[in-house]
């Protein structure tokens, strides 16, 4: 082994430790690694950033452009309209909503796909009286099976094209994933809704009456005596004296009640507020005489919830900009003016004070202000309604059909071969500009500017693993060892190996790493390298085991309740399942001649 392959072996190695160990993000880890290969002199430093112009990152950039533009259009809203009369059972709604979840994930991000389908199912489980951890997970699974179907429904897919476009100068097609993607996906959406939600714990209660939306037993009326130290002082110094563990949700002035006041709003002697907070806290306050007595926190004020303001349930998205910010660091009240009530994780409410928990991918939060100023919060902050309250009014006529006409004819000029897959969604990109269904800002929100980084910054890394020999080591090593094994156990045993990896690393650089070692294996066996690509990119979209190995997963564990070994549960057969289902359709669809 010479040195360069040590130096990037190192560098994957202490990578992937980064990826797992969760403590940094992975577009940060992506570009430590890219800056430790070029001066470790295994990446040449004029071809550092030539990621970043690959084909794929376009691809998957423009991919989540149209993702975003369909979402806004209303048109997905019609569909899951008809989820309603599914929720007589759980069979019932599992089957229905991770059917359409799928069919949904093979046109756009998977990502995009569930968050148009996590609000609706989490409504309909309520409404049925049913325990969300039931049906939340088989929807994840379900937008990661779907997006096995077709080019543009998951990166892995079209980091192999790429690969197969530096082997033979011809990528894969739009629907070249359909012979083995289908029927992967089928039967995983038939296990899911039969058997496989039966695996699955009941722990958190179906109707909304845990201490997370209890906002009642927190909430106190008070008035402001006269010579009351707090009379003339703001707002945000009465919360920042309380550690921002006290929140003013309303101060009634004149009879007149002003609803989430702002942070530079100045108290007035008689004033009525109402405080939201820990009573141990609050009850001080009034033991100083700073507050009169204290109403019953059993109940909520008269008036607490009107028209103009909401209390709404809003999941943490990923690369929101709150992941690893506490409630102090983003001043959600003065910058928002929007109140933070609670917080929940994984179905349980942390036990450390609010000012002090840092937030994270899938928190469920209690937030409580105007509705004109939620919405936009909720845009700035990278959070997804769970409960909608008429924040995003639903779209029809042209503006829900043209995206999706502009979407159909970009899929076909591609599929037909007339342009390549990227040209294509980028003039589809641009048609939607123009035909202003969607805006400029929108467009820079709705990048997942991460996922572009990571891709950007890993490909040098994997063409060096190429360039070093690295992969022919790892190829010849597994060719040798694999013995007298037939061709089909070799294709399951690279398979397998993709997928422990995107149960621990991001699917995509899963996919970088494994695609050249799969086409070094079949050259070695004389096996034809479309099947293992095929098996890589199976492999590499099927993080099932773990809640970190894809977004869905993480994105569900909040309001789902599920603890880390909860994905096991019905993944590790879920993962027996696509091997099993993957191989044999694999070895049908592609030729296992060289």
């Amino acid at each position: 082994m010479t040195l360069e392959q040590l130096t990037v072996f190192g560098i994957i190695a202490i990578a992937m430790a980064c990826f797992l160990w969760g403590k940094v993000r992975y577009d940060i880890i992506a570009v430590m690694a890219l800056l430790a290969g070029v001066y470790g002199g295994v990446v040449p430093p004029d071809k550092a950033f030539q990621g970043f112009a690959h084909p794929a990152v376009i691809t998957v950039a423009a991919v989540l452009i149209i993702s975003r533009t369909l979402q806004n259009s209303g048109l997905v809203d019609y569909l899951v309209r008809f989820l309603s009369p599914t929720r007589r059972t759980t069979t019932l709604q599992v089957a229905a909503g991770s059917a359409l979840g799928a069919f949904l994930s093979c046109f756009m991000n998977n990502v995009g796909a569930l968050a148009l389908m996590l609000p609706v199912t989490l409504r309909n489980a309520l409404k049925a009286r049913r325990s969300p951890s039931l049906v939340l997970m088989p929807l994840s699974f379900a937008t990661l099976l779907g997006g096995m179907v077709t080019l543009i429904g998951t990166p892995p897919n079209i980091v192999i094209s790429s690969f197969r476009q530096d082997m033979t100068g011809q990528p894969f097609s739009m629907f070249d994933f359909a012979p083995v993607g289908l029927a992967v996906c089928i039967g995983g959406v038939i296990y899911v809704s039969l058997i496989g939600w039966r695996f699955l714990p009941t722990r958190i209660a179906p109707k909304l009456t845990s201490a997370l939306t209890r906002v009642e037993s927190y909430t106190f009326e008070t008035s402001l005596p006269e010579g009351s130290s707090l009379v003339g002082k703001r707002i945000s110094q009465l919360e920042a004296e309380c550690e921002n563990e006290v929140t003013v949700m309303a101060i009634v002035r004149n009879g007149v009640r002003r609803q989430a006041p702002a942070a530079r709003e100045k108290f007035r002697a008689r004033d009525t507020l109402i405080l939201e907070g820990d009573p141990v806290v609050i009850n001080p306050l009034a033991d100083g005489k700073k507050l009169s007595k204290l109403g019953t926190p059993e109940a909520a004020p008269p008036g607490f919830r009107t028209e103009a303001v909401q209390v709404v349930e809003a999941v943490v998205m990923p690369n929101s900009m709150l992941e690893g910010k506490s409630m102090r660091g983003v001043r959600l009240h003065a910058r928002y003016g929007i109140n933070l009530l609670a917080l929940s994780r994984a179905g349980e409410r942390p036990i450390a004070r609010l000012r002090n928990i840092k937030f994270r991918t899938g928190d469920v939060l209690l937030l409580q202000g105007e509705a004109e100023q939620m919405e936009v919060a909720l845009e700035s902050l990278g959070c997804m309604v769970l409960e909608k309250r008429g924040l995003q009014p639903l779209h029809g006529g042209t503006r829900a059909v043209l995206p999706a006409g502009i979407f159909a004819v970009a899929i076909l000029a591609a599929s037909s071969g007339m342009v390549s897959v990227p040209v294509a969604f980028v003039t589809a990109c641009v048609a939607m500009i123009l035909f202003a269904c969607i805006s400029i800002n929108e467009i820079y929100d709705g990048v997942e500017w991460p996922v572009l980084v990571l891709l950007g910054a890993m490909i040098p890394i994997g063409q060096a693993l190429d360039a070093t020999g690295g992969t022919d080591l790892i190829a010849s090593s597994i060719v040798e060892n694999a013995g007298s094994m037939p061709v089909w156990a070799v294709l399951a045993l690279l398979m397998t190996v993709s997928m422990w990896m995107s149960d621990m690393v991001p699917n995509a650089t899963t996919a970088i790493l494994m695609a050249p070692i799969g086409i070094r294996v079949a050259i070695g066996l004389d096996a034809n390298p479309d099947a293992f690509l095929m098996a890589v990119a199976v492999g590499a979209a099927a993080p099932f085991l773990t809640p970190i190995g894809h977004q869905s997963n993480t994105l569900v564990m909040g309001p789902g309740g599920y603890h880390f070994t909860d994905y096991a549960r019905m993944g590790l057969i879920m993962e027996v399942l696509v091997v099993l289902l993957g191989v044999p359709a694999i070895m049908l669809a592609w030729p296992m001649a060289g």
